[in-house]
């Protein structure tokens, strides 16, 4: 048998496969990074402002902007074009990030992100990540947002300019569709033409967000010259000590601020009707001791977060939506509750045990006579989350540190209770009141119940956590009242807003609950011209008041009006 030896292969055949190969790799990635430039900036030209809205519709959509811009490029030599394809590549990123800021801001706060008032949250926002999902994963989440932002910012320029040189090589095909697009653009805007999401197909998304953005620019610089303004009119600033909340002598009475308490806690909600049967068994309970009610609606400055919007918006008369609003107004001399109050004789005390470092504002805008807070109440127990301490604790110290004292004088205090703060696990359960004692009565409750990290990640649990931290903040006061059974309490509950839209749903009002409950019936009599319902849970046809109306009826109502010279400053 004969043994043929075959030629060996020629050394350029390997070398060109090797080379197509790596062609057709190049090929194929530079087509996937066109794609993926392509989506990039398609996110940043039709995107909604709401992750509610967002949908594969709502892609589905002729931009003018592109079209405008491709026109733009096509028109313009080589040179003008490398120049302004990156400084819009830079101007559609910063849009990518508003737009991503919107989501955000519409998921926590029910608005859009205005760069005006919204830059001092960020302190805010990493530490109540932090006591969501612990300070770990909060850290990783951090990282990975200044990652995507910075990604955002690089490779959308980037993308924008490899699109622009792709369209050039095509000049004419380029040209043609454009053309075409226009037309059919043109012909969707003038019939309203619209998708299944119900965005129109002619698109003016980022023409429309980039306006919003300047408009809440100027809008905010102006509210700010409208709201001084407004602060310097004050219709009580100058009423005598002798005519302020005459009605009142001899009360204690306490502003307790039920976190995140809104309108969803009470009607129309899974958990409503939990929280329904303990207002309702409430309103029984306190009435058997000789306690009456009356409930009403106000409208909170905020929603979902920022619960100091809400506190000075009831103490001052004024609208304090944002945070510049809040910066502004602290530097006044402004007339609040507390200080009509502590001008009356009142003992004046700011309850705020979520701080846990002094609170300049407390005396130098509050002027309260002693301000308690996590480090002076005496609590030896466990944290709950964001909760440093339970509520049932909170009203416990109040009541020996203040209300207990012999022969103390009338006090007026603004509590701010904590349970039902995000992220609303763990939760405490109420224990007697006469073991309150320090609170080390509390050790062991955070672990009996789920983390915030494990009940995060449903949001059907969520919204149940919500309602049970409720249901607790609100037994803590009743249980308060019943208990400690003061003849001369005043006690005005109300919620500060409503909690986030993973509970309260897209859409949801700024409703808050509000009740005033006393042992006195004159206290009643008072208020009887307000038209407030029965009991402690309003119903649909309850008033609704903007929240910065309660401080000048509160005082009208137990003394007498302010002097007529001096007109109301506008709410808004």
């Amino acid at each position: 048998m004969r043994l043929v030896r075959r030629p060996a292969p020629e050394a350029g055949t390997a070398g060109e496969g090797q080379e197509k190969q790596r062609g057709r790799v190049r090929t194929v990635a530079g087509w996937v990074t066109t794609v993926l430039a392509f989506l990039l900036v398609w996110f940043a030209l039709v995107a909604p402002e709401e992750i509610s809205r967002l949908s594969f519709g709502a892609f589905v959509r002729i931009p003018i902007e592109g079209l405008v811009f491709v026109a733009l490029i096509l028109a313009l030599p080589d040179r003008a074009r490398r120049i302004v394809a990156p400084i819009a590549g830079v101007l559609l990123g910063l849009l990518a990030l508003v737009k991503i800021l919107d989501m955000v801001f519409f998921v926590a706060l029910n608005r859009p992100f205005n760069p005006v008032i919204d830059r001092s949250y960020l302190g805010s926002a990493v530490s109540l990540l932090s006591d969501a999902v612990g300070r770990h994963d909060a850290v990783l989440f951090l990282i990975g947002a200044v990652v995507v932002c910075a990604a955002v910012l690089v490779f959308t320029p980037l993308s924008v300019t490899r699109l622009s040189r792709l369209l050039t090589r095509r000049r004419t095909g380029s040209t043609r569709v454009v053309a075409v697009l226009t037309v059919v653009w043109v012909l969707c805007a003038a019939f309203g033409a619209r998708i299944v999401s119900g965005d129109p197909l002619a698109s003016t998304s980022a023409a429309g967000a980039a306006y919003e953005q300047v408009r809440q620019v100027r809008s905010g610089l102006a509210s700010q010259r409208d709201f001084a303004q407004a602060a310097a009119v004050d219709p009580y600033r100058n009423t005598p000590s002798g005519d302020l909340l005459t009605a009142l002598r001899g009360k204690d009475v306490i502003v307790a601020f039920v976190e995140s308490y809104g309108q969803v806690a009470v009607q129309d909600s899974s958990f409503s009707p939990q929280v329904d049967a303990v207002l309702d068994s409430g309103t029984a309970s306190l009435a058997a001791a000789g306690f009456s009610s009356r409930s009403a609606w106000l409208t909170s400055p905020t929603f979902g977060g920022i619960s100091w919007l809400a506190h000075s918006t009831l103490q001052s008369g004024l609208w304090i939506d944002n945070q510049q609003r809040y910066n502004d107004l602290v530097k006044t001399d402004r007339f609040t509750l507390s200080d009509a109050f502590k001008r009356a004789g009142w003992r004046t005390v700011g309850d705020v045990p979520s701080n846990e470092q002094d609170w300049p504002e407390g005396t130098s805008f509050y002027h309260y006579d002693t301000i308690y807070d996590s480090r002076n109440v005496g609590y030896r127990g466990p944290s709950f989350s964001y909760a440093n301490m339970p509520d049932q604790y909170i009203l416990s110290a109040f009541q020996r540190l203040e209300l207990a004292k012999p022969d103390h004088a009338p006090v007026m205090a603004e509590i701010d209770l904590v349970s039902s703060h995000t992220p609303w696990a763990p939760l405490p359960h109420l224990v007697n009141w006469d073991q309150v004692g320090d609170g080390s009565v509390f050790d062991g409750m955070p672990q009996q119940g789920p983390s915030a990290a494990l009940v995060w990640r449903d949001p059907n649990r969520v919204r149940a956590q919500y309602g049970e931290s409720v249901q607790y903040s609100l037994n803590s006061l009743i249980g308060f009242v019943q208990n400690y059974h003061d003849d001369n309490l005043v006690l005005v509950m109300l919620g500060d807003h409503q909690p986030a839209t993973i509970v309260s749903g897209q859409g949801a009002s700024h409703r808050v609950p509000i009740s005033i409950i006393a042992h006195d019936p004159a206290v009643m009599g008072d208020i009887s011209g307000w038209g407030w319902q029965d009991g402690m849970k309003p119903g649909a046809g309850a008033p609704d008041w903007p929240m910065d109306a309660f401080r000048d009826r509160f005082l009208t109502a137990f003394g007498p009006s302010p002097s007529p010279a001096t007109s109301p400053a506008p709410r808004h």
